[in-house]
């Protein structure tokens, strides 16, 4: 089964995606990297709206496995995708793109609330939109909001960039023989426990037949390339679904 040349879509970005070689905080030139292929992208007319995680800052579930309260935990991780949206937006902003932060919290001196119609309008006339603080709930995760979110403003499919070049049986870091699957089923995600996304964002997905494609962000142009149909990394869908 082929795959479609997408208009709107929502790219995830995780957090450890934008990380230093030190292992924490935000790397310029790979922000940098990313603001470029996405003003690519912009350029050919698409609608682009962006979920960021914040795990290069600070990760919830593991503080809170370490005593913290765990729905405090999740939202300083909140705070710290704010953090990256608002560096993302100011990358872009520098290559002359439009560009929106919306945040699920309330912070009007930084970004604008969430609303739906607000962010379809400014996908409408051609700025990205960048959304912040998850779904501003503890206990779910960025995947679960990109999810919620893609699906909220009619995205065609959630464009998901990683580390590694796709979804692998094992991990691919540890094993070199991993095998790489090109196309998956949601079904097969959940039955298989395959880290695409997690069981909440996937069984979102799933009811609602929104695409999910995974691939490298470290490949520059990999980006387009996901939006064009081509046939690098994995994508997840129904199985009568394109």
């Amino acid at each position: 089964m082929g795959r479609k040349n997408y208009h709107r879509i929502l790219l995830k970005l995780s957090g450890e995606a934008l990380v230093n070689k030190d292992g924490y905080g935000i790397d310029e030139e790979i922000l940098s990297s990313i603001a470029s292929q996405v003003k690519e992208l912009h350029e050919d007319g698409r609608e682009i709206a962006i979920v960021v995680g914040g795990g290069n800052i600070f990760r919830g579930i593991a503080a809170a496995s370490g005593g913290m309260d765990r729905s405090t935990a999740d939202y300083i991780g909140m705070l710290a995708t704010v953090m990256n949206a608002l560096a993302l937006q100011d990358a872009l902003e520098h290559l002359q793109v439009f560009t929106r932060v919306q945040s699920a919290i309330s912070m009007h001196d930084v970004a604008e609330p969430y609303i739906r119609r607000r962010a379809i309008r400014h996908l409408e006339k051609k700025r990205i939109v960048i959304f912040a603080a998850g779904t501003g709930n503890p206990y779910f995760s960025t995947d679960t909001a990109a999810a919620l979110r893609a699906l909220e403003i009619g995205a065609e499919a959630i464009l998901k960039a990683t580390k590694v070049d796709g979804v692998y049986d094992e991990d691919p870091m540890k094993n070199p023989n991993a095998n790489k699957f090109e196309e998956l089923t949601y079904i097969d995600v959940l039955n298989k426990g395959l880290k695409v996304m997690d069981a909440t964002a996937t069984s979102l997905c799933m009811d609602n037949n929104m695409p999910i494609i995974v691939f490298n962000i470290a490949a520059e142009g990999n980006i387009r390339k996901a939006a064009e149909g081509q046939r690098i990394g994995t994508i997840v869908r129904g199985e009568n679904n394109g």
